[in-house]
């Protein structure tokens, strides 16, 4: 038996706000709960939000985090909270904590998965912090802890588009510096559903030095140079401001070993050295290519996610669905912003819940293959979903 319910409020007082969400959302699903995914705009007072959230939980099992931007239904929130509750006899949650994500974010993902993931975990849910922190590490610290081929589904929590505080939830608690994840196992029957939709641009290239997240070189020149060749030095200034126009209308897509999928990383800006820093790993020795972006690929990339996952049920009913879109999609799209969330509600049906929030970074398996070669990942301005059915 899986029992579903999602609410959200756009109240003023935090407190309120967070309290209205969970008890609406709490009824639907009969009256109680097991879990509770939360998603706050940064706008509200989030110690007073989850407050609000933990005076209607009970025993239920709080996570989730922030976001600049939420989803409920087949559309996205400017301000409120959205909270998700599951109640089932047959699923079991196992909350986990990875601390000092800044410092260590090997590490940080190995202890949430030591904490939280077992042989009978099918998949992992997970919301970290953004600020400062490797998500691409975070991802390999997660698998290193538990098992290579486990599917991780989540998203980078964000802020005001200022990259410089987001709030992480954990068993009612408002943290920083943190990765939080829920291990789901038992009967447990979903589908996961990741596309970008952009389109490569020229031949590949390239990158010849890198450390971590930061491109150094690309074919041997500064790496800023790969944008002055394709958009004049003039025009290539742009990356020189955080999240330009040009940083998610033009991305990188990255060849990865075994897939035909391009994994897409964002250059978000440009240092004084002419690197370019992007938001996750892209190794020395990858290669490389410009993205084009294109408002009608990407809502049919959303819709196509979608349909992926709901196939991935065989048929079984859906009963919750999860979205993690790419805030620089949201910058992408738009007043068509929320034709692409649109797009994934109408493949689910009005009647099915959903909630999510718009990251700064996506962690999915390529292509979305939860099988055998199962390769989670983190992406940049890509659809992520997962759908739980019965």
């Amino acid at each position: 038996m899986i029992k579903t319910g999602a609410a959200q409020s756009a109240t003023e007082d935090s407190f309120a706000a967070g309290k209205e969400a969970a008890e609406k959302a709490i009824a639907q699903a009969g009256g109680k709960a097991d879990l509770l995914v939360v998603f706050s705009t940064v706008n509200y007072n989030q110690e007073e939000m989850i407050k609000g959230v933990n005076f209607v939980a009970k025993n239920a099992l709080v996570v989730g985090c922030c976001g600049l931007r939420g989803i409920f239904g087949s559309k996205g929130i400017e301000r409120g909270v959205a909270v998700m509750a599951i109640l089932s006899d047959q699923i079991h949650f196992k909350a986990g904590l990875g601390l000092n994500v800044k410092e260590d974010s090997f590490g940080a993902g190995q202890k949430l998965a030591k904490e939280a993931v077992n042989q009978d975990t099918k998949a992992l849910m997970i919301f970290m912090d953004a600020v400062g922190v490797n998500g691409s590490a975070v991802v390999r610290g997660i698998l290193d802890g538990s098992k290579k081929n486990l599917p991780i589904i989540g998203g980078m929590a964000s802020d005001a588009s200022t990259f410089t505080k987001t709030y992480e939830y954990h068993k009612g608690e408002v943290l920083i510096d943190v990765v939080v994840g829920v291990a789901m196992s038992g009967k447990v029957s979903f589908g996961i559903g990741v596309q970008h939709g952009w389109q490569s641009v020229g031949l590949p290239v390239t990158v010849t030095k890198s450390e971590g997240s930061i491109i150094q070189e690309i074919d041997n020149q500064p790496a800023v140079k790969f944008f002055e060749d394709y958009f004049g030095q003039e025009e290539a200034k742009q990356l020189y401001k955080p999240l330009s126009r040009i940083c998610y209308v033009y991305p990188l897509g990255m060849s990865v070993e075994g897939s035909d999928e391009l994994l897409i990383r964002i250059a978000f800006v440009a240092n004084e050295k002419g690197e370019l820093v992007c938001a996750g790993e892209i190794p020395q020795g990858s290669q490389i290519r410009l993205m084009l972006g294109d408002t009608e690929k990407a809502i049919k990339a959303a819709r196509d996610a979608a349909q992926k996952a709901k196939e991935q049920l065989s048929g079984k009913q859906a009963k919750a669905v999860f979205v993690f879109d790419c805030a620089a999609r949201f910058m992408l799209l738009g007043k068509r912003v929320d034709e692409e969330i649109k797009a994934v509600a109408e493949v689910f049906g009005e009647n099915v819940p959903l909630v999510g929030f718009y990251t700064y970074g996506e962690q999915a398996p390529i292509g979305g293959d939860i099988g055998q070669n199962c390769s989670s990942m983190f992406h940049n301005e890509t659809m992520t979903l997962m759908v739980i059915g019965e």
